[in-house]
């Protein structure tokens, strides 16, 4: 886990020097977290590392409000992981931004928990707050759940903390 925790600061590190000068605009957004998979459970909880894509060149104006699609994945402690993809919707509040979400996605147990069928749903709220004009740092939460598509539905929830990088 140490590992994989030294990687993700090696990549964060590197978006600092490899696009400082190249893009001058925001067109794409990572977002690289760090938390607590399933805390509630004491049995099953896990720390989880991860990361997400965003592009602002693909967002829409709808009835909803401005939308943009998302794609990501995790890892956990356990060898569990979860690879999605779905939308987003940025509510700017001054010097915060609430960002809820909602992604369908794949996942694998590995040693960690079974939450009962591959197909899974994860809605997460985030609170973000701008550090400068190109990054920020937010707080999350999500619930992962398979709407009753498997035999069983036990769901996660889960907590992280985020680092933002637009380029």
């Amino acid at each position: 886990m140490k590992k994989i925790i030294l990687i993700l600061i090696i990549i964060m590190s590197s978006f600092n020097l490899t696009f400082a000068e190249e893009v001058k605009t925001n067109e794409h957004q990572l977002n690289f977290f760090t938390g607590n998979f399933d805390f509630s459970d004491h049995k099953q909880k896990s720390i989880l590392v991860g990361f997400q894509h965003q592009n602002e060149n693909l967002n829409r104006t709808t009835f909803l409000g401005n939308v943009s699609p998302i794609t990501g994945g995790f890892l956990t402690e356990n060898s569990a992981a979860y690879i999605y993809t779905g939308v987003e919707w940025n509510v700017d509040m001054g010097g915060l931004t609430l960002t809820p979400s909602f992604a369908p996605g794949l996942y694998h147990e590995g040693d960690g928990k079974d939450l009962g069928h591959v197909l899974e749903f994860k809605s997460e709220v985030q609170l973000s707050y701008a550090a400068s004009e190109r990054s920020s740092l937010s707080v999350s939460y999500n619930h992962v759940s398979n709407a009753s598509l498997g035999d069983k539905n036990p769901g996660a929830n889960s907590y992280m903390f985020n680092f933002i990088k637009n380029f």
